[in-house]
Parts: structure tokens; C-alpha cells; sequence
């Protein structure tokens, strides 16, 4: 498991930045974590989310554009893909990776990535931010999209 050499959390000032969740469905207890600790790190920074549920992973980047384009500063996408029997698992990351990339570059509002791709449920477990978990995925996701939003409202124009 990586997890080394994280940046640090802390974000800067994040006062009236407009942030939506949009979180899959698959997966209860792994979602609840992601969920939860995205949720909470926005809280902690001051920031109050927006949450909107998809069924599945395959739906964040339709629904993460629908946000998009009302006028948000960034959008948390999560999710869990488990490796199963067959290639949907190959098909299903690489339309959800490639659709929230498309967003973001299209809209351009940044996306925190919070989607899990794992071989396993206890992957998935490890990466959730659930207490016993050795990683906070949710909670990354959440900081790469303010800390980028920040970034974009602070590049000075010629």
C-alpha cells in the first residue's frame, strides 16, 4: 500500500468555495467510509458539500458534468470498482477514469478522484478511512479538489 509521501491536508482559505460530492452506490460499508471522511474533511475546512448518490461508478462522470456546469468550484467524485471473473472491471475504470478526466478538462472544475479501483473488498477497506483502515481515500479526494479549486481562483491573469 503507498500512502507515502502524501501531501499535507492543509488546504488555505477556502471561504466560498461551492463543492458537490457525487458518490456511488455499490459497496455500503466502503462508501460510508469514502463518504464520510470526504464529508468530514470539508466540514473540518469550513466547507459545506453538497452530497448527490449514482448508482454505480459508471455514472460519476455524467453526473459529475451536471454539477459541474452549475457553477461549483469542484466536485468530489467516489466510488469502488472490485476486480470480479471478467473484464467489466477493466471497462468500468477506465470509462470512470477517463469520463471525470473529460469533465475536468472540459468544464474546468477541478475533480477530486476518490474512485477505488481494487483487487479485493479488503483493499477496498484499507483505502476507505474507516477506523482500522491504513488509508483515507475519501479524505484525499476531498483535499486535491479544494486545494486545485484554490489553485485555479489564484492564477493570475496577464
Amino acid at each position: 500500500m503507498s500512502g507515502g509521501g502524501a501531501p499535507s491536508t492543509d488546504v488555505g482559505d477556502v471561504a466560498g468555495l461551492k463543492v458537490t460530492i457525487v458518490a456511488a452506490s455499490w459497496h455500503d460499508v466502503v462508501m460510508n467510509g469514502l463518504l464520510g471522511s470526504a464529508s468530514a474533511y470539508c466540514r473540518e475546512v469550513g466547507v459545506d458539500a453538497a452530497v448527490v448518490r449514482v448508482p454505480g461508478a459508471f455514472e460519476l462522470p455524467i453526473v459529475a458534468r451536471a454539477c459541474a456546469l452549475t457553477g461549483v468550484d469542484a466536485v468530489i467524485a467516489l466510488g469502488v470498482i472490485i476486480r470480479g471473473g471478467t473484464p467489466h472491471f477493466e471497462f468500468v475504470c477506465e470509462a470512470t477514469t477517463s469520463g471525470l478526466t473529460r469533465v475536468a478538462l472540459d468544464t474546468g472544475v477541478p475533480i477530486g478522484f476518490g474512485v477505488l479501483t481494487c483487487d479485493d473488498e479488503t483493499q477496498a477497506l484499507d483505502r476507505a478511512g474507516l477506523p482500522g483502515s491504513s488509508e483515507d481515500k475519501g479524505r484525499e479526494a476531498a483535499h486535491a479538489a479544494l486545494a486545485t479549486a484554490l489553485v485555479l481562483r489564484g492564477i493570475p491573469t496577464p
